[in-house]
Formats: structure tokens, C-alpha cells, sequence
């Protein structure tokens, strides 16, 4: 595994745990307000599909050097949403261009 593989499988692996544990705490009341004091973005919904993303997240983490699983933490990273989808992102992109640069 090179550096630029290890970085990204990290960024996935700390964004996957990240989204589960922001729908943990949205999930029991304490939700991050994304919108400002009086509008927050707490209800069941946003938690439930964090903790999805999370999980499919953290176990993609260990495939992210394949293009396939790249793309798909790219789109759990858009859909989780938040610090931890912003991780994800990133591990994909950084995952996917290791792809792009280990065919070359």
C-alpha cells in the first residue's frame, strides 16, 4: 500500500466514524446545528442515514483503491454530509486518484 493509499483509506476510515457517531448523537437529541441557533437539522432521519453512510463508509475504507469503491465514498461522502462526509470525500478523491495514477 503506498502513502498516498494510506492517507486516503485513513480520511475514509476517520469520516466513516465520524458519520456514525454525529447520527449517534443526532439520534439521542444532541444534533450539530448545521443551519444556524434556531433552525437545526436534529431529527431521526438525518441520524439514521448517517449511521448508514458511516458504516458502509468505514467498511469501504479497506477497498478505497479500487475505482469502484472510490466512486461509491464519494457519493456516501455527498449523502452523509457533514465533517465527516467531507473526510469521506476527500479519501475518495485521494483514493480514486491513486487509482487513476497506479494505471499510468
Amino acid at each position: 500500500m503506498s502513502e498516498i493509499s494510506r492517507i486516503a483509506y485513513y480520511l475514509a476510515l476517520i469520516g466513516g466514524i465520524l458519520l456514525v457517531i454525529f447520527g449517534l448523537l443526532s439520534l439521542i437529541g444532541y444534533a450539530v446545528s448545521y443551519f444556524g441557533p434556531f433552525i437545526s437539522f436534529s431529527f431521526a432521519y438525518f441520524g439514521i442515514v448517517a449511521i448508514i453512510c458511516g458504516i458502509i463508509a468505514i467498511i469501504g475504507a479497506k477497498s478505497v483503491t479500487t475505482i469502484v469503491w472510490a466512486i461509491v465514498l464519494i457519493i456516501i461522502g455527498i449523502i452523509g454530509g457533514g465533517l465527516g462526509g467531507l473526510l469521506v470525500i476527500f479519501g475518495g478523491l485521494i483514493g480514486l486518484i491513486a487509482v487513476l495514477i497506479k494505471k499510468t
